[in-house]
């Protein structure tokens, strides 16, 4: 407790002291092009505001006098890391069936915890895929009101759902006629749903078009919706210029899903070759949170995870890293989503070994988590150290194009221009 507050109150002079209409130049040892690959050895950054106005070699830049000189000049910088997909209201350390009960003020209260978590560990941008009573809505809207700390977040509100689907809640007793606020039957219901999420702030929509692990009564490889509803929901949230996410472990779902026009699959755990040609045609990103097994096999159970979901995580591990090492070879779009909940929040990083061990180069791990997030999210001023780009940096101790795991331990943040982090 007494770190956390102590970090917060770090981060809050920062903030302070980085503020709009601030000149910063940023001087570090190297920074990686994330498109190119090339590690540019003593960039000198000029950043006016929220904006990289200027990139030149340490010497060749002319200094303002009025600007504030940030030396690191024995780290690597790249730009802000993005999480594709997390759910900020929730932790694995709490018990699993009592979180089920957890009223919507306690769970904003996480959010905001979970989401300051996440920008220290370097992610300036996530896509947060799910959460009731628009919780993390209003936690994105106090970040960017600069009432509380975290990064820019993707909101889906609540996550789209079958009856007794996947995202519905299947934890209550049937006397208590308890309904997830997500819940949509027929294409013009998942219609309204998704309107009803834009209504109250969504900018990114999620559905479920499979069974899931974490929930009850379903079964992982089962497709929920019909292929109409799927459509139907994709087509609402391209009226409105919002991308859409489709929760899918099942073939025959992320099958139904890609051809429904969804943006990206999520998990995407059984990939026959039929479902990799679609994706290919399509041009669909696949998010596939590989680093959460170990976790959760070892720590489930002593949280309170039942029985029936460690069960199903057995039966989707093996499966979805097999799927995730085809889809590279096969040269898919794929983003950095880790399902951070799942896990501890914080330890997002952790995941980028792991999409080393199975099957990228670590240039292809760190382009999923920059440009490619920022391609999915239709955000041209993200996801790059580049000029007129805005300026979410992070600093790291080492090369991560030859240490990958160096991404685990982030030294330096800024979001947006400001500071928050600087050890």
């Amino acid at each position: 407790m007494t770190n956390h507050l102590l970090t917060s109150l770090t981060a809050l002079l920062l903030t302070s002291s980085y503020a709009y209409g601030q000149t910063t130049v940023l001087n570090a040892q190297a920074y990686i092009d994330v498109e190119s690959g090339q590690r540019v050895t003593k960039p000198s950054l000029l950043i006016k505001d929220n904006r990289i106005i200027k990139i030149a070699k340490q010497g060749e830049l002319k200094v303002p006098k009025d600007a504030t000189v940030i030396n690191l000049n024995n780290k690597t910088l790249l730009p802000g890391l993005m999480d594709m997909h997390v759910h900020l209201t929730s932790d694995p350390s709490d018990n699993f069936l009592a979180a089920q009960n957890f009223s919507i003020p306690r769970k904003t209260v996480k959010a905001v915890k979970n989401a300051h978590t996440t920008l220290m560990a370097g992610f300036t941008t996530v896509r947060n895929l799910g959460a009731p009573g628009y919780s993390v809505i209003a936690t994105r809207d106090a970040i960017n009101a600069g009432e509380v700390i975290g990064p820019r977040i993707y909101s889906a509100g609540y996550s789209i759902s079958i009856t007794g689907g996947h995202c519905d809640d299947n934890f209550s007793a049937p006397e208590k006629k308890s309904v997830s606020g997500g819940v949509a039957d027929g294409p013009w219901a998942v219609r309204a749903k998704v309107r009803e999420n834009i209504k109250y702030g969504a900018n990114t929509i999620k559905i479920c078009a499979t069974g899931g692990v974490f929930s009850k009564g379903t079964k992982v490889g089962i497709q929920q919706f019909s292929e109409q509803e799927l459509q139907a929901a994709a087509e609402e949230a391209h009226l409105r210029g919002l991308i859409i996410a489709a929760h899918a472990h099942g073939t025959n779902g992320i099958k139904a899903a890609i051809r429904a026009g969804i943006d990206s699959i999520e998990h995407c755990s059984f990939m026959d070759d039929e479902a990799i040609e679609l994706a290919k045609k399509h041009g669909t990103y696949l998010s596939c949170d590989i680093y959460n097994t170990e976790y959760t096999l070892a720590f489930g159970e002593a949280n309170g995870v039942p029985e029936e979901n460690i069960n199903k995580e057995k039966q989707v591990s093996k499966a979805q890293r097999e799927s995730f090492r085809r889809a590279v070879k096969a040269g898919l779009n794929m983003v950095f989503g880790s399902d951070a909940a799942i896990y501890p929040h914080g330890d997002n990083g952790k995941q980028f070994s792991r999409m080393v061990q199975f099957g990228m180069t670590p240039l292809q791990a760190i382009q999923a988590a920059t440009i490619h997030s920022a391609a999915l999210l239709k955000n041209q001023e993200i996801g790059k150290i580049s000029e007129g780009y805005l300026a979410d940096i992070i600093a790291v101790n080492d090369d991560p194009l030859s240490k990958i795991e160096t991404l685990e331990n982030v030294s330096f943040v800024m979001k947006d221009g400001k500071v928050y982090k600087q050890d």
